[in-house]
């Protein structure tokens, strides 16, 4: 008599007239959570390395925009010869001065999520001048080349190295970039913009 029970509090008195899941419910609700999953969680993974390779993509371009930059405004034609470098930023005069680059890259070697990016200098110009940050005469480069190399291996890790220089091109492959200062890298590199 499970339709005459009182309900207390808004339960049922009469234990005869509780109601759960079964066994076979619970496992059919197991079953399609993990068929979903099963679906999903390859997409999530793609996503998440895609993301890397975008964030280090647009590094590499923030630290040509920089080396642009120090070269027109500060260098005399010549670039930095370390990533610290554009992190100085000029005096001011009558107004703060920004820095060449943001305060997330302090260092020629940095380490983001799944990736490592490495500046390396090119041949110093012997007759530069002194630039307006502070960099002694004949220290400017003319030419860097930046890699972005993936740090971790397996599922879900990037698969795509990265590498640009002073031509500002960047450039993806599917093998490490070897170290080019001018023109184009090596195949199997291409040019992603």
């Amino acid at each position: 008599m499970c339709g005459r029970s009182r309900a207390v509090g808004g339960l049922l008195t009469d234990p005869r007239c509780a109601h759960g899941f079964t066994l076979i419910e619970a496992l059919l609700v197991a079953a399609i959570v993990s068929i979903v999953s099963a679906i999903a969680l390859p997409s999530l993974v793609r996503a998440r390395s895609v993301a890397r390779e975008v964030s280090t993509i647009g590094s590499l371009r923030a630290l040509n925009t920089a080396q642009a930059s120090f070269a027109s405004s500060c260098g005399g034609g010549s670039y930095a010869p370390t990533v610290d470098w554009l992190t100085i930023a000029p005096p001011g005069k009558g107004m703060a001065t920004a820095a060449f680059i943001g305060p997330g890259f302090t260092a020629d070697i940095i380490d983001t999520e799944g990736y490592r990016i490495r500046f390396t200098k090119g041949v110093v110009v012997a007759t530069a001048p002194a630039t307006c940050n502070g960099l002694a005469a004949n220290s400017t480069v003319q030419s860097y080349y930046i890699a972005g190399d993936p740090s971790e291996t397996g599922p879900g890790a990037p698969i795509r190295y990265f590498g640009t220089s002073s031509g500002g091109t960047v450039y993806q492959s599917s093998a490490r970039i070897s170290a080019f200062y001018s023109g184009v890298p090596p195949a199997p590199a291409t040019p992603i913009q």
